[in-house]
Protein backbone atom coordinates (compact mmCIF):
# COMPACT_ATOMS: atom_id res chain seq x y z
CA UNK A 1 0.00 0.00 0.00
CA UNK A 2 1.73 3.19 -1.12
CA UNK A 3 2.14 6.07 1.21
CA UNK A 4 -0.12 9.05 0.54
CA UNK A 5 0.68 12.72 1.06
CA UNK A 6 -0.65 14.05 4.34
CA UNK A 7 -3.16 16.60 3.12
CA UNK A 8 -5.32 18.40 5.71
CA UNK A 9 -8.15 15.81 5.92
CA UNK A 10 -5.55 13.10 6.68
CA UNK A 11 -3.50 15.18 9.09
CA UNK A 12 -2.69 13.73 12.50
CA UNK A 13 -4.77 15.04 15.41
CA UNK A 14 -3.62 18.24 17.07
CA UNK A 15 -1.04 17.44 19.80
CA UNK A 16 -3.18 17.83 22.89
CA UNK A 17 -0.27 18.22 25.30
CA UNK A 18 0.31 21.76 23.97
CA UNK A 19 -3.15 23.04 24.91
CA UNK A 20 -2.96 25.94 27.38
CA UNK A 21 -5.29 26.32 30.34
CA UNK A 22 -8.63 27.58 29.05
CA UNK A 23 -11.71 29.04 30.66
CA UNK A 24 -14.48 27.47 28.56
CA UNK A 25 -14.44 24.48 26.24
CA UNK A 26 -17.02 22.62 24.17
CA UNK A 27 -16.96 18.82 23.93
CA UNK A 28 -18.43 17.70 20.60
CA UNK A 29 -19.65 14.10 20.83
CA UNK A 30 -19.85 12.08 17.62
CA UNK A 31 -19.08 8.33 17.54
CA UNK A 32 -17.91 8.27 21.18
CA UNK A 33 -21.14 8.29 23.20
CA UNK A 34 -19.76 7.44 26.62
CA UNK A 35 -18.33 9.14 29.72
CA UNK A 36 -15.76 6.44 30.52
CA UNK A 37 -12.27 6.40 29.01
CA UNK A 38 -13.11 9.11 26.49
CA UNK A 39 -9.93 10.80 25.27
CA UNK A 40 -11.36 14.08 24.00
CA UNK A 41 -13.63 14.49 27.03
CA UNK A 42 -10.71 13.78 29.34
CA UNK A 43 -8.61 16.49 27.69
CA UNK A 44 -11.47 18.98 27.66
CA UNK A 45 -12.08 18.52 31.37
CA UNK A 46 -8.41 18.69 32.30
CA UNK A 47 -7.65 21.78 30.20
CA UNK A 48 -10.78 23.87 30.74
CA UNK A 49 -12.35 25.40 33.81
CA UNK A 50 -15.83 24.85 32.36
CA UNK A 51 -16.91 22.32 29.74
CA UNK A 52 -20.20 22.09 27.87
CA UNK A 53 -21.12 19.06 25.77
CA UNK A 54 -23.04 18.90 22.49
CA UNK A 55 -24.25 16.47 19.85
CA UNK A 56 -25.01 17.74 16.34
CA UNK A 57 -27.69 16.08 14.22
CA UNK A 58 -26.24 16.62 10.78
CA UNK A 59 -28.38 16.34 7.63
CA UNK A 60 -27.39 13.41 5.40
CA UNK A 61 -25.27 14.30 2.42
CA UNK A 62 -26.21 13.25 -1.10
CA UNK A 63 -24.12 10.98 -3.28
CA UNK A 64 -21.87 7.92 -2.95
CA UNK A 65 -19.92 9.32 0.00
CA UNK A 66 -23.00 9.43 2.25
CA UNK A 67 -22.96 7.44 5.48
CA UNK A 68 -26.65 6.53 5.86
CA UNK A 69 -28.48 6.08 9.14
CA UNK A 70 -31.37 3.63 9.17
CA UNK A 71 -34.42 4.18 11.38
CA UNK A 72 -33.16 1.43 13.70
CA UNK A 73 -29.69 2.95 13.94
CA UNK A 74 -31.20 6.40 14.51
CA UNK A 75 -33.30 5.01 17.36
CA UNK A 76 -30.25 3.30 18.86
CA UNK A 77 -28.39 6.61 18.57
CA UNK A 78 -31.17 8.59 20.23
CA UNK A 79 -31.51 6.13 23.13
CA UNK A 80 -27.72 6.21 23.57
CA UNK A 81 -27.75 10.01 23.67
CA UNK A 82 -30.40 9.86 26.40
CA UNK A 83 -28.06 7.55 28.33
CA UNK A 84 -25.16 9.94 27.77
CA UNK A 85 -27.21 12.92 28.93
CA UNK A 86 -28.04 11.14 32.18
CA UNK A 87 -24.46 10.01 32.67
CA UNK A 88 -23.10 13.56 32.37
CA UNK A 89 -25.47 14.77 35.09
CA UNK A 90 -24.65 11.79 37.30
CA UNK A 91 -20.92 12.42 36.97
CA UNK A 92 -21.37 16.05 37.95
CA UNK A 93 -23.44 15.12 41.00
CA UNK A 94 -20.89 12.52 42.09
CA UNK A 95 -18.17 15.17 41.79
CA UNK A 96 -20.13 17.44 44.12
CA UNK A 97 -20.71 20.24 41.62
CA UNK A 98 -23.02 22.98 42.93
CA UNK A 99 -25.35 23.04 39.91
CA UNK A 100 -25.04 19.43 38.87
CA UNK A 101 -28.74 19.14 38.03
CA UNK A 102 -28.22 21.71 35.30
CA UNK A 103 -25.60 19.63 33.48
CA UNK A 104 -27.10 18.28 30.29
CA UNK A 105 -26.09 17.26 26.81
CA UNK A 106 -26.83 20.12 24.44
CA UNK A 107 -27.96 19.38 20.91
CA UNK A 108 -28.37 21.24 17.70
CA UNK A 109 -29.09 20.52 14.05
CA UNK A 110 -27.51 21.56 10.78
CA UNK A 111 -24.16 21.43 9.05
CA UNK A 112 -21.40 20.87 11.58
CA UNK A 113 -19.29 23.84 10.53
CA UNK A 114 -22.19 26.22 11.13
CA UNK A 115 -23.80 24.51 14.12
CA UNK A 116 -20.63 23.88 16.13
CA UNK A 117 -19.21 27.31 15.41
CA UNK A 118 -22.44 29.11 16.30
CA UNK A 119 -22.81 27.20 19.58
CA UNK A 120 -19.15 27.66 20.53
CA UNK A 121 -19.44 31.41 20.00
CA UNK A 122 -22.69 31.58 21.97
CA UNK A 123 -21.11 29.76 24.92
CA UNK A 124 -17.92 31.81 24.77
CA UNK A 125 -15.86 28.66 24.19
CA UNK A 126 -12.19 29.13 23.40
CA UNK A 127 -11.75 25.60 22.08
CA UNK A 128 -13.78 22.66 20.77
CA UNK A 129 -12.69 19.11 21.61
CA UNK A 130 -13.65 16.00 19.63
CA UNK A 131 -12.36 12.54 18.84
CA UNK A 132 -10.98 12.13 15.33
CA UNK A 133 -13.07 10.61 12.55
CA UNK A 134 -10.90 8.58 10.16
CA UNK A 135 -13.61 8.25 7.52
CA UNK A 136 -12.81 10.45 4.48
CA UNK A 137 -16.16 12.21 4.74
CA UNK A 138 -15.66 12.77 8.47
CA UNK A 139 -12.11 14.05 7.98
CA UNK A 140 -13.26 16.49 5.29
CA UNK A 141 -16.08 17.65 7.58
CA UNK A 142 -13.59 18.23 10.41
CA UNK A 143 -11.36 20.25 8.09
CA UNK A 144 -14.31 22.51 7.27
CA UNK A 145 -15.18 22.85 10.96
CA UNK A 146 -11.57 23.69 11.82
CA UNK A 147 -11.61 26.47 9.25
CA UNK A 148 -14.95 27.88 10.42
CA UNK A 149 -13.81 27.84 14.05
CA UNK A 150 -10.49 29.44 13.17
CA UNK A 151 -12.33 32.31 11.50
CA UNK A 152 -14.10 32.82 14.83
CA UNK A 153 -10.84 32.66 16.81
CA UNK A 154 -11.66 29.22 18.27
CA UNK A 155 -9.37 26.19 18.11
CA UNK A 156 -10.35 22.59 17.33
CA UNK A 157 -8.50 19.79 19.15
CA UNK A 158 -8.87 16.22 17.87
CA UNK A 159 -7.81 13.07 19.73
CA UNK A 160 -7.47 9.44 18.67
CA UNK A 161 -10.18 7.38 20.35
CA UNK A 162 -12.44 5.48 17.92
CA UNK A 163 -9.58 3.24 16.73
CA UNK A 164 -6.73 1.75 18.70
CA UNK A 165 -4.28 3.07 16.07
CA UNK A 166 -5.24 5.84 13.69
CA UNK A 167 -4.60 5.97 9.92
CA UNK A 168 -1.18 7.62 10.35
CA UNK A 169 0.08 5.76 13.41
CA UNK A 170 1.67 2.64 11.88
CA UNK A 171 4.41 2.64 9.23
CA UNK A 172 7.07 0.25 8.00
CA UNK A 173 10.72 1.04 8.87
CA UNK A 174 11.16 2.91 5.58
CA UNK A 175 8.21 5.17 6.34
CA UNK A 176 5.77 3.54 3.94
CA UNK A 177 2.40 2.15 4.97
CA UNK A 178 2.15 -1.64 5.44
CA UNK A 179 1.45 -3.31 2.09
CA UNK A 180 -1.14 -5.76 3.42
CA UNK A 181 -2.79 -6.98 6.57
CA UNK A 182 -0.07 -9.45 7.56
CA UNK A 183 2.57 -6.70 7.69
CA UNK A 184 0.11 -4.31 9.31
CA UNK A 185 -0.85 -6.80 12.01
CA UNK A 186 2.79 -7.41 12.96
CA UNK A 187 3.21 -3.66 13.43
CA UNK A 188 -0.15 -3.34 15.20
CA UNK A 189 0.47 -6.15 17.66
CA UNK A 190 4.05 -5.05 18.29
CA UNK A 191 2.93 -1.54 19.22
CA UNK A 192 0.41 -2.59 21.86
CA UNK A 193 1.64 -1.91 25.36
CA UNK A 194 0.37 -0.59 28.66
CA UNK A 195 0.70 3.02 27.48
CA UNK A 196 -1.36 2.37 24.33
CA UNK A 197 -4.11 0.80 26.43
CA UNK A 198 -3.97 3.35 29.25
CA UNK A 199 -7.46 4.69 29.94
CA UNK A 200 -8.26 8.39 29.93
CA UNK A 201 -10.35 8.88 33.09
CA UNK A 202 -13.25 11.29 33.15
CA UNK A 203 -14.88 10.98 36.58
CA UNK A 204 -11.99 12.57 38.59
CA UNK A 205 -12.33 15.74 36.54
CA UNK A 206 -16.12 15.92 36.27
CA UNK A 207 -16.41 19.06 38.40
CA UNK A 208 -15.52 20.98 35.27
CA UNK A 209 -18.79 19.98 33.59
CA UNK A 210 -20.79 23.19 33.24
CA UNK A 211 -24.56 23.59 33.60
CA UNK A 212 -26.38 24.31 30.38
CA UNK A 213 -27.61 27.89 29.95
CA UNK A 214 -31.36 28.08 30.56
CA UNK A 215 -32.03 29.12 26.97
CA UNK A 216 -30.34 25.99 25.68
CA UNK A 217 -31.89 23.43 28.04
CA UNK A 218 -34.34 21.20 26.15
CA UNK A 219 -35.11 17.50 25.87
CA UNK A 220 -33.52 15.51 23.10
CA UNK A 221 -35.57 15.54 19.89
CA UNK A 222 -37.97 12.83 18.78
CA UNK A 223 -37.11 10.40 16.01
CA UNK A 224 -39.54 12.18 13.74
CA UNK A 225 -37.82 15.51 14.42
CA UNK A 226 -34.53 14.14 13.07
CA UNK A 227 -36.18 12.59 10.02
CA UNK A 228 -36.72 9.00 11.17
CA UNK A 229 -39.57 6.72 12.20
CA UNK A 230 -39.79 4.31 15.15
CA UNK A 231 -38.26 0.90 14.46
CA UNK A 232 -38.36 -2.57 15.99
CA UNK A 233 -35.37 -1.82 18.23
CA UNK A 234 -37.28 -2.54 21.44
CA UNK A 235 -38.12 -6.06 20.20
CA UNK A 236 -34.47 -6.95 19.56
CA UNK A 237 -31.82 -8.11 22.06
CA UNK A 238 -29.95 -4.91 21.30
CA UNK A 239 -29.56 -2.57 24.23
CA UNK A 240 -28.42 1.04 23.60
CA UNK A 241 -26.14 3.28 25.58
CA UNK A 242 -23.27 2.59 27.93
CA UNK A 243 -25.45 0.28 30.01
CA UNK A 244 -26.26 -1.82 26.96
CA UNK A 245 -22.61 -1.88 25.93
CA UNK A 246 -21.48 -3.03 29.36
CA UNK A 247 -24.22 -5.66 29.43
CA UNK A 248 -23.08 -7.12 26.10
CA UNK A 249 -19.41 -6.91 27.02
CA UNK A 250 -20.00 -8.74 30.29
CA UNK A 251 -21.85 -11.44 28.34
CA UNK A 252 -19.09 -11.86 25.76
CA UNK A 253 -15.99 -11.67 27.95
CA UNK A 254 -16.38 -15.20 29.44
CA UNK A 255 -16.91 -16.52 25.88
CA UNK A 256 -13.88 -14.78 24.40
CA UNK A 257 -11.32 -17.55 25.16
CA UNK A 258 -13.48 -19.93 23.06
CA UNK A 259 -14.34 -17.44 20.32
CA UNK A 260 -12.31 -19.39 17.73
CA UNK A 261 -14.50 -22.46 18.19
CA UNK A 262 -17.91 -20.87 17.61
CA UNK A 263 -17.56 -17.58 15.74
CA UNK A 264 -18.13 -19.07 12.27
CA UNK A 265 -21.45 -20.76 13.07
CA UNK A 266 -24.50 -18.47 12.63
CA UNK A 267 -26.81 -20.81 14.53
CA UNK A 268 -24.92 -20.51 17.84
CA UNK A 269 -23.91 -17.61 20.04
CA UNK A 270 -20.36 -17.24 18.79
CA UNK A 271 -19.73 -13.61 17.75
CA UNK A 272 -19.26 -10.78 20.23
CA UNK A 273 -22.23 -8.70 18.94
CA UNK A 274 -20.28 -5.62 20.00
CA UNK A 275 -20.02 -4.03 16.56
CA UNK A 276 -22.84 -1.54 17.06
CA UNK A 277 -21.36 -0.39 20.38
CA UNK A 278 -17.94 0.12 18.81
CA UNK A 279 -19.57 2.00 15.94
CA UNK A 280 -21.33 4.50 18.22
CA UNK A 281 -18.60 4.48 20.85
CA UNK A 282 -20.84 3.38 23.71
CA UNK A 283 -17.97 0.98 24.45
CA UNK A 284 -14.35 2.11 24.45
CA UNK A 285 -11.83 0.39 22.18
CA UNK A 286 -9.00 0.47 24.76
CA UNK A 287 -11.19 -1.22 27.38
CA UNK A 288 -11.98 -4.24 25.21
CA UNK A 289 -8.53 -4.41 23.61
CA UNK A 290 -6.86 -4.49 27.03
CA UNK A 291 -8.89 -7.51 28.10
CA UNK A 292 -8.32 -9.31 24.80
CA UNK A 293 -4.58 -8.53 24.90
CA UNK A 294 -4.26 -9.90 28.43
CA UNK A 295 -6.01 -13.15 27.45
CA UNK A 296 -3.96 -13.32 24.24
CA UNK A 297 -0.74 -13.14 26.26
CA UNK A 298 -2.05 -15.99 28.41
CA UNK A 299 -2.32 -18.14 25.28
CA UNK A 300 -6.09 -18.12 24.73
CA UNK A 301 -6.62 -18.78 21.02
CA UNK A 302 -10.09 -17.25 20.96
CA UNK A 303 -8.85 -13.98 22.45
CA UNK A 304 -6.00 -13.89 19.93
CA UNK A 305 -8.44 -14.25 17.05
CA UNK A 306 -10.79 -11.59 18.41
CA UNK A 307 -7.87 -9.24 18.98
CA UNK A 308 -6.99 -9.77 15.32
CA UNK A 309 -10.55 -8.72 14.42
CA UNK A 310 -9.90 -5.38 16.12
CA UNK A 311 -6.73 -5.01 14.06
CA UNK A 312 -8.68 -5.62 10.84
CA UNK A 313 -10.98 -2.75 11.84
CA UNK A 314 -8.01 -0.39 12.22
CA UNK A 315 -6.42 -1.68 9.00
CA UNK A 316 -9.52 -1.06 6.92
CA UNK A 317 -9.88 2.43 8.40
CA UNK A 318 -6.29 3.20 7.44
CA UNK A 319 -6.81 1.83 3.92
CA UNK A 320 -9.87 3.96 3.23
CA UNK A 321 -8.40 7.08 4.84
CA UNK A 322 -5.39 6.93 2.51
CA UNK A 323 -7.36 5.77 -0.54
CA UNK A 324 -10.65 7.71 -0.37
CA UNK A 325 -11.35 6.93 -4.04
CA UNK A 326 -12.20 3.40 -2.87
CA UNK A 327 -15.52 4.67 -1.54
CA UNK A 328 -17.03 4.00 -4.96
CA UNK A 329 -14.13 2.79 -7.16
CA UNK A 330 -11.77 -0.21 -7.07
CA UNK A 331 -9.27 0.16 -4.25
CA UNK A 332 -6.31 -0.72 -6.44
CA UNK A 333 -7.36 1.66 -9.17
CA UNK A 334 -8.02 0.82 -12.78
CA UNK A 335 -11.15 -0.83 -14.10
CA UNK A 336 -13.49 -3.28 -12.44
CA UNK A 337 -12.49 -6.90 -13.10
CA UNK A 338 -16.01 -7.75 -14.34
CA UNK A 339 -18.46 -6.05 -16.66
CA UNK A 340 -21.17 -5.96 -13.99
CA UNK A 341 -24.74 -6.71 -15.01
CA UNK A 342 -26.46 -3.34 -14.58
CA UNK A 343 -29.25 -4.19 -17.05
CA UNK A 344 -32.94 -4.58 -16.23
CA UNK A 345 -32.23 -8.29 -15.73
CA UNK A 346 -29.41 -7.44 -13.31
CA UNK A 347 -31.75 -5.20 -11.36
CA UNK A 348 -34.23 -8.06 -11.05
CA UNK A 349 -31.48 -10.32 -9.75
CA UNK A 350 -30.45 -7.63 -7.28
CA UNK A 351 -34.03 -7.13 -6.05
CA UNK A 352 -34.42 -10.88 -5.47
CA UNK A 353 -31.16 -10.89 -3.50
CA UNK A 354 -32.27 -7.92 -1.38
CA UNK A 355 -35.61 -9.57 -0.62
CA UNK A 356 -34.20 -13.01 0.19
CA UNK A 357 -35.71 -14.73 -2.86
CA UNK A 358 -32.64 -16.34 -4.42
CA UNK A 359 -33.61 -19.97 -3.83
CA UNK A 360 -30.44 -20.53 -1.82
CA UNK A 361 -31.47 -20.76 1.84
CA UNK A 362 -28.24 -19.57 3.44
CA UNK A 363 -28.24 -16.39 1.33
CA UNK A 364 -31.96 -15.79 1.83
CA UNK A 365 -31.81 -16.36 5.59
CA UNK A 366 -28.84 -13.98 5.83
CA UNK A 367 -30.68 -11.25 3.94
CA UNK A 368 -33.76 -11.67 6.12
CA UNK A 369 -31.61 -11.46 9.23
CA UNK A 370 -30.16 -8.19 7.97
CA UNK A 371 -33.48 -6.56 7.08
CA UNK A 372 -35.29 -7.74 10.21
CA UNK A 373 -32.56 -7.01 12.77
CA UNK A 374 -29.91 -4.75 11.20
CA UNK A 375 -27.33 -7.45 11.87
CA UNK A 376 -25.77 -10.13 9.69
CA UNK A 377 -23.35 -12.79 10.87
CA UNK A 378 -19.84 -12.02 9.56
CA UNK A 379 -19.45 -15.27 7.59
CA UNK A 380 -22.81 -14.71 5.95
CA UNK A 381 -21.71 -11.23 4.88
CA UNK A 382 -18.97 -12.93 2.87
CA UNK A 383 -21.31 -15.60 1.49
CA UNK A 384 -24.03 -13.15 0.45
CA UNK A 385 -21.50 -10.73 -1.10
CA UNK A 386 -19.85 -13.54 -3.08
CA UNK A 387 -23.25 -14.72 -4.28
CA UNK A 388 -24.22 -11.28 -5.59
CA UNK A 389 -20.90 -10.59 -7.31
CA UNK A 390 -19.57 -14.02 -8.32
CA UNK A 391 -22.74 -15.91 -9.19
CA UNK A 392 -25.09 -13.12 -10.25
CA UNK A 393 -22.47 -10.71 -11.60
CA UNK A 394 -24.17 -7.70 -10.01
CA UNK A 395 -22.18 -4.56 -9.15
CA UNK A 396 -20.60 -4.76 -5.70
CA UNK A 397 -21.48 -1.09 -5.07
CA UNK A 398 -25.18 -1.97 -5.10
CA UNK A 399 -24.66 -4.58 -2.41
CA UNK A 400 -22.41 -2.33 -0.36
CA UNK A 401 -25.04 0.42 -0.28
CA UNK A 402 -27.80 -2.02 0.66
CA UNK A 403 -25.73 -3.25 3.60
CA UNK A 404 -24.96 0.35 4.56
CA UNK A 405 -28.67 1.19 4.59
CA UNK A 406 -29.47 -1.63 7.04
CA UNK A 407 -26.45 -2.46 9.22
CA UNK A 408 -26.64 -1.27 12.82
CA UNK A 409 -22.87 -1.72 13.15
CA UNK A 410 -21.95 0.07 9.92
CA UNK A 411 -18.29 1.05 9.83
CA UNK A 412 -17.97 2.28 6.28
CA UNK A 413 -14.31 1.33 5.91
CA UNK A 414 -15.01 -2.27 6.97
CA UNK A 415 -18.15 -2.53 4.86
CA UNK A 416 -16.35 -1.16 1.81
CA UNK A 417 -13.37 -3.47 2.33
CA UNK A 418 -15.63 -6.49 2.75
CA UNK A 419 -17.42 -5.81 -0.51
CA UNK A 420 -14.22 -5.08 -2.38
CA UNK A 421 -12.82 -8.35 -1.01
CA UNK A 422 -15.76 -10.18 -2.59
CA UNK A 423 -15.45 -8.19 -5.82
CA UNK A 424 -11.73 -8.94 -6.12
CA UNK A 425 -10.79 -5.24 -6.07
CA UNK A 426 -9.84 -4.58 -2.44
CA UNK A 427 -6.67 -4.03 -0.45
CA UNK A 428 -7.23 -7.65 0.59
CA UNK A 429 -9.26 -9.53 -2.03
CA UNK A 430 -10.55 -13.02 -2.79
CA UNK A 431 -8.97 -14.25 -6.05
CA UNK A 432 -11.42 -14.74 -8.88
CA UNK A 433 -10.56 -18.43 -9.21
CA UNK A 434 -12.07 -18.96 -5.73
CA UNK A 435 -15.52 -18.30 -4.30
CA UNK A 436 -17.86 -19.33 -1.48
CA UNK A 437 -20.52 -21.84 -2.50
CA UNK A 438 -23.66 -21.04 -0.42
CA UNK A 439 -24.81 -24.67 -0.31
CA UNK A 440 -21.48 -26.01 0.89
CA UNK A 441 -21.11 -23.14 3.33
CA UNK A 442 -24.50 -23.99 4.82
CA UNK A 443 -23.64 -27.67 5.08
CA UNK A 444 -20.43 -26.83 6.87
CA UNK A 445 -21.47 -24.01 9.18
CA UNK A 446 -25.18 -24.70 9.79
CA UNK A 447 -25.40 -28.47 9.33
CA UNK A 448 -28.50 -28.90 11.52
CA UNK A 449 -30.16 -25.88 9.95
CA UNK A 450 -30.67 -24.01 13.24
CA UNK A 451 -30.07 -20.65 11.61
CA UNK A 452 -32.02 -21.47 8.46
CA UNK A 453 -35.09 -22.66 10.34
CA UNK A 454 -35.19 -19.47 12.35
CA UNK A 455 -35.31 -17.17 9.34
CA UNK A 456 -37.00 -19.48 6.80
CA UNK A 457 -39.88 -21.00 8.78
CA UNK A 458 -41.73 -21.82 5.57
CA UNK A 459 -39.26 -24.67 4.85
CA UNK A 460 -38.36 -25.55 8.44
CA UNK A 461 -40.10 -28.92 8.14
CA UNK A 462 -37.70 -30.14 5.46
CA UNK A 463 -35.11 -32.65 6.69
CA UNK A 464 -31.57 -31.44 7.27
CA UNK A 465 -30.32 -33.07 4.09
CA UNK A 466 -32.68 -31.02 1.90
CA UNK A 467 -32.85 -27.80 3.87
CA UNK A 468 -29.63 -26.40 2.46
CA UNK A 469 -30.87 -26.77 -1.15
CA UNK A 470 -34.64 -27.41 -1.40
CA UNK A 471 -34.40 -27.63 -5.20
CA UNK A 472 -33.17 -31.20 -4.68
CA UNK A 473 -36.43 -32.18 -2.95
CA UNK A 474 -38.78 -34.44 -4.90
CA UNK A 475 -42.56 -34.15 -4.87
CA UNK A 476 -42.59 -36.98 -2.34
CA UNK A 477 -40.12 -35.11 -0.12
CA UNK A 478 -42.36 -32.03 -0.13
CA UNK A 479 -45.43 -34.11 0.71
CA UNK A 480 -43.61 -35.89 3.53
CA UNK A 481 -42.76 -32.52 5.05
CA UNK A 482 -46.35 -31.31 4.66
CA UNK A 483 -45.22 -28.62 2.22
CA UNK A 484 -45.47 -27.76 -1.44
CA UNK A 485 -42.64 -26.65 -3.76
CA UNK A 486 -44.41 -23.30 -4.24
CA UNK A 487 -43.62 -22.28 -0.64
CA UNK A 488 -40.04 -21.46 -1.57
CA UNK A 489 -38.59 -19.93 -4.76
CA UNK A 490 -36.66 -21.98 -7.28
CA UNK A 491 -32.94 -21.17 -7.54
CA UNK A 492 -32.37 -17.79 -9.14
CA UNK A 493 -29.36 -19.15 -11.00
CA UNK A 494 -27.59 -22.45 -11.44
CA UNK A 495 -24.34 -21.98 -9.53
CA UNK A 496 -22.13 -23.54 -12.19
CA UNK A 497 -23.79 -21.61 -15.01
CA UNK A 498 -23.79 -18.33 -13.10
CA UNK A 499 -20.15 -18.79 -12.24
CA UNK A 500 -19.32 -19.58 -15.88
CA UNK A 501 -21.05 -16.44 -17.16
CA UNK A 502 -19.34 -14.20 -14.62
CA UNK A 503 -15.97 -15.79 -15.37
CA UNK A 504 -16.63 -15.27 -19.07
CA UNK A 505 -17.11 -11.57 -18.52
CA UNK A 506 -14.01 -11.56 -16.33
CA UNK A 507 -11.79 -13.32 -18.87
CA UNK A 508 -12.97 -11.14 -21.74
CA UNK A 509 -12.20 -8.03 -19.74
CA UNK A 510 -8.94 -9.24 -18.19
CA UNK A 511 -7.04 -11.54 -20.56
CA UNK A 512 -4.33 -12.15 -17.95
CA UNK A 513 -6.88 -14.16 -15.96
CA UNK A 514 -7.08 -16.63 -18.87
CA UNK A 515 -3.43 -17.61 -18.51
CA UNK A 516 -3.80 -17.95 -14.74
CA UNK A 517 -6.78 -20.27 -15.16
CA UNK A 518 -4.92 -22.25 -17.84
CA UNK A 519 -1.99 -22.81 -15.49
CA UNK A 520 -4.40 -24.21 -12.93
Amino acid sequence: MPQCPLDPPCSPPFPLMTIPALDTGLMWFRNDLRTTDNTALHHALTHCRRVHAVYVFEPPAAGPTTRPLSDRSAEFLLRSLESLDGALGALSRQAGAMDADGVHLLWTQGSAERAVTALARRLGAEAVFANADADPEGSARDARVRGALADAGISLHLAQDHLLFGPDDLHMPGGTLPAGFAAYYRQWLGRIDAETLRPHPVAPHARALAPAPDALRRPLPSLEAIGHAPSNLAALPLFPGMEGARRQWDEFLPRMPHYHLAHDYPGVRGPSYLGVHLRFGTLGIRDVAASAWALHRQGHEGASLWLERLAWRDFFAQALAHHPHAIDRPFRGGRDPVRWDRSAHGRKLYAAWCEGRTGYPLVDAAMRQLVQSGYMHHRLRMVSACFLTRYLGVDWRWGERFFAQHLNDLERASNNAGWQWAAGTGCEALPWYRTLNPVRQGQRYDPQGRFLRRYLPEIAALPDGLLQFPARATAADWRAAGLTPSCYPAPLVDLAEGRRLVQQRLVQHHPQQRSRRARR
